[in-house]
């Protein structure tokens, strides 16, 4: 005979609807409790029936997320996996899973969170990153339904969202390679319609300007963020009449797109131009020479907007509706001074 709610409710000591509400993770239920039925559950072998659930309590313990376009970026980009990493550690913690869909076009990605939130398939949404009048946030403002944006709105800064302060940290950037003696610094940007790219972009125009120092507009490319931009972009950019001494680049996956570029052509990092990147994954450390990168809390973005959707869903209210996650510069071998001096 299977176990039911009921065999669970008598040994914990407890009433049937406390275990489903530690089954649908309600705020209200203590630590002590939760951890009590949930122990037991494990030792009676029970697994509650999600769509029995659902269908009662009109939840489904699920969230959902929509993956960049276009889709490789999510493989062959770090970022994504660390900034997943960060999420799951939070929802599944919270007993939620994760369901993830994607579109070829933003028409397609639409339509695919339509479904979802009319569906009523998921109970909130994590937006991974943030484009200039964003339809997606439109859909979901318009149903009123939960979601938290990894990145910054452009259009309602009142909008519940977790990011980095990327123009600082593009005006650290920026800097450091001003305080090494650099006065002609390039930009290597990412898709010109994502707000952290403008805000990139911004940052670095900042620190150009306070600095004195002139900004070209041969000396910035945009691309996607791919290790393939990167590479294209250095046969572009290094065959100019002046060359830039240093570029400031949006990713760490496309500065290793730039390292192969450079080398290819002939360059040696730093010896012939510097770097300085963005994400500070694993591979910048072990990179060729050792890639100096801004540190943005990949992990801790993931967490902290799925712990905040969590809290959204779960009818908690208050709290900042834009969370800012520290950022530091890391340095490395690719952006410091050599002997040789950049003319």
């Amino acid at each position: 005979m299977s176990v039911t709610i009921k065999d669970v409710a008598r040994i914990a000591g407890v009433s049937p609807s406390t275990v489903s509400r530690v089954i649908s993770n309600h705020p209200r239920i203590s630590r002590k409790t939760s951890d009590k039925v949930k122990q037991i559950m494990t030792e009676l072998g029970y697994h509650p029936n999600i769509m029995a659930q659902s269908l009662v309590s009109r939840t489904t313990n699920t969230v959902g997320i929509i993956l960049p376009r276009p889709a490789e970026e999510l493989f062959l980009n770090l970022f994504f996996s660390e900034v997943i990493r960060g999420i799951v550690s939070q929802t599944s913690r919270a007993g939620y899973d994760l369901l993830m869909t994607s579109g070829a076009t933003e028409a397609e990605e639409v339509e695919a969170m339509t479904r979802l939130v009319r569906g009523r398939r998921i109970d909130g949404v994590l937006l991974l990153h943030s484009r200039s009048n964003d339809p997606m946030i439109k859909l979901l403002k318009e149903e009123e339904f939960p979601f938290v944006l990894i990145g910054r709105s452009a259009d309602d800064p009142d909008i519940v969202s977790v990011d980095t302060d990327n123009v600082q940290a593009a005006y650290d950037a920026a800097r450091h390679l001003i305080m090494q003696g650099h006065e002609r610094i390039g930009f290597v940007s990412g898709p010109p319609n994502l707000m952290v790219s403008q805000d990139r972009l911004a940052g670095y125009r900042k620190a150009l300007k306070e600095a004195g120092l002139e900004t070209r507009d041969e000396w910035m490319v945009e691309g996607e963020f791919l290790q393939e931009s990167g590479y294209r972009a250095m046969s572009f950019i290094m065959n100019l009449p002046e060359p830039p001494t240093a570029l400031v680049v949006t990713d760490d996956v496309v500065t290793f797109g730039v390292v192969r570029g450079l080398t290819e052509l002939g360059y040696r990092v730093p010896d012939d131009i510097s770097l300085v990147s963005f994400n500070n994954i694993a591979l910048a450390e072990m990179s060729t020479p050792p890639i100096s990168s801004v540190d943005i809390g990949i992990y801790q973005l993931g967490y902290t907007a799925s712990h905040s959707l969590l809290r959204s869903i779960q009818g908690e209210t208050g709290g900042q509706t834009r969370m800012i996650i520290p950022h530091r510069l890391v340095v490395r071998e690719s952006s410091l001074k050599s002997d040789r001096h950049w003319r």
